[in-house]
């Protein structure tokens, strides 16, 4: 990736984080640390790599995109928003009682989102089902979906793995966000789902591990992905829960906390820092 694209990309991963402050402030409550940490992933995917269309966001054949640890929606909105299928101001009504944009996506109100996620472990089933729908179709979509590494303690994430090997969805393309640290603690200390390269490959996967705020190594997994025929793949991505804002970072606290009106402002203070960086 050259040097002007990975320029364009970073600046869409800060303006997502900016989103997620802004939302989750304006909210009083959500969850920031594990949407910051998908900011670049979501910035490649639907910047430069997933065929969709903001003026037509149920296209036959578009690829799909499944959120599924769904609390982390504020960086998903964010991307959506700033990809063109709804406003940005409509970022700030994060989770009001008459906003479309809830705590958890919802296919039926936000324009973009292909699968309402929330509940852990089902979202990866959906898409495991898209997927199968492409396949008996023939249809030329990808399918795209994020777990966090907490999410896979889930029983039924393994049962929607072993099927997607079995029917060799080679579509499906699974990101974890391997960020260590969940709502009680790191996760080897809640229930250590370690090593999970190794478990998706004992399920037939195609596995690669990279760095997931690097926009190289996302794009060369992604290709991969892409050339790997009779396999579903896995990208485990090592990440940082609460990346971007300093405060934040490896904090098991920012998992569900909203950030007070200092908090805020400290964090958009270096959120506007960096950007202003990568004009300098």
């Amino acid at each position: 990736m050259d040097t002007v694209e990975k320029k364009r990309l970073s600046k869409i991963a800060l303006l997502i984080r900016k989103g997620v402050i802004e939302g989750t402030f304006n909210a009083k409550s959500g969850h920031p640390g594990g949407s910051l940490s998908i900011a670049e992933v979501l910035a490649y995917l639907y910047f430069k790599e997933m065929r969709v269309d903001p003026a037509d966001p149920k296209a036959e054949n578009r690829d799909r995109f499944v959120l599924s640890k769904g609390h982390a929606a504020p960086a998903l909105y964010a991307a959506l928003a700033h990809r063109g299928f709804f406003p940005v101001e409509d970022l700030k009504t994060l989770r009001k009682s008459n906003s479309y944009l809830q705590g958890h996506p919802n296919m039926n109100y936000v324009p973009g989102v292909d699968m309402s996620t929330g509940s852990l472990g089902q979202g990866i089933s959906a898409a495991v089902g898209i997927a199968l729908a492409s396949k008996l179709q023939g249809a030329p979509y990808r399918v795209y979906t994020v777990l966090g590494d907490g999410e896979i303690q889930e029983g039924q994430v393994w049962e929607a793995s072993m099927f997607a090997a079995a029917k060799k969805l080679d579509t499906l393309t699974v990101f974890v966000d391997n960020n260590n640290l969940q709502i009680d603690g790191t996760v080897e200390e809640v229930n250590s789902p370690y090593p999970i390269p190794d478990k998706f490959r004992s399920f037939g996967f195609n596995v690669i591990e990279i760095n997931g705020h690097d926009f190289d190594e996302i794009e060369a997994a992604v290709k991969d992905a892409e050339n790997c025929k009779d396999k579903p793949t896995a990208i485990i991505m090592k990440t940082v829960k609460g990346k971007g804002v300093s405060f934040m970072e490896n904090a098991v606290n920012w998992h569900g906390s909203a950030p007070n009106a200092e908090q805020y402002a400290l964090a958009m203070a270096e959120l506007d820092a960096a950007l202003a960086d990568l004009d300098a």
